[in-house]
């Protein structure tokens, strides 16, 4: 069997190669930028049997309009157009749920132009949509906020341990209720291939279906010993909890959350610093 990670240099490209790789499935490609040379040239020549495209930015998307169209969309439109593969399973995201009635995969969902924060919202949707329209085998998967002990610097609690272990302090900026749902690295890779290879959906919720709030990140603080603070009049920033419904009737639910993984991933950024 041959599986396909494009965007192999980034957090859950790097952990899904390296989990393909340990488990012997098959042969795994995984072609990296280099300076001057075209990758999708490669990639295009060859055969390239089931593919992840973890290709996508993340926290610099507003400042990088075109470079977040360009990955989310038009380096996507090239390898559904001339690509050889068996299937494909793109990477999007539980933040296109943004004001949406219900965080179910079906559900209708909402953006507007004039917000340039939606630049993101609409590109993943517009890659979704090219997808589920070209008539070839692919599957969506919308992750929510993937936690591990190598998350990109931007990501918010990336920021909140690294702040925490080396100073023992942490101002929060947003308030107490604010939450999110987390789910782990661990599971995001074991899911992935099952939705590439047994999924019967095109589109699937991969997270904890649990939020975990600001609240409960400063006690777990606390109990580290760092002094926790809120800014005064904080503003709630607070997601809905996904529906992860049909993900855990296929292949089951979560095996780890953020509270399981609270010591490890403190311990890790305590080391680096």
């Amino acid at each position: 069997m041959m599986f396909t990670v494009l965007g192999a240099a980034g957090f859950i490209g790097s952990q899904l190669t390296e989990a393909l790789k340990n488990t012997g499935v098959g042969n795994v490609y995984a072609p990296l930028r280099q300076e001057g040379i075209n990758l999708f040239d490669e990639v295009l020549e060859r055969e390239l049997g089931h593919v992840f495209y973890c290709i996508g930015l993340t926290a610099n998307f507003r400042n990088r309009p075109f470079d977040t169209v360009d990955a989310h969309v038009c380096l996507l439109r090239r390898l559904l157009e001339r690509g050889r593969f068996e299937s494909l399973t793109y990477l999007s995201s539980t933040r296109i749920y943004e004001g949406a009635a219900t965080t179910h995969e079906s559900a209708v969902l909402h953006v507007s132009p004039e917000n340039t924060g939606h630049i993101y919202n609409i590109s993943k949707l517009m890659g979704e949509s090219l997808c589920l329209s070209s008539g070839l085998k692919t599957r969506v998967a919308r992750l929510s906020n993937v936690i591990g002990c190598v998350m990109p610097q931007q990501n918010f609690l990336s920021q909140v341990f690294k702040t925490a272990s080396n100073t023992g302090q942490l101002d929060f900026l947003t308030a107490p209720s604010s939450a999110k749902d987390y789910v782990s690295i661990t599971d995001v890779v074991r899911w992935l291939p099952q939705i590439a290879l047994q999924g019967v959906h095109s589109i699937y919720n991969v997270a904890s279906g649990k939020n975990t709030s600001n609240a409960d990140i400063a006690a777990m603080l606390e109990r580290k010993g760092v002094v926790v603070r809120f800014a005064a009049e904080a503003p709630l920033w607070s997601f809905p909890v996904i529906d992860t419904s049909r993900l855990a009737q296929e292949f089951g639910g979560a095996k780890s959350s953020l509270i399981c993984e609270f010591d490890n991933l403190f311990s890790c950024y305590s080391q680096t610093q």
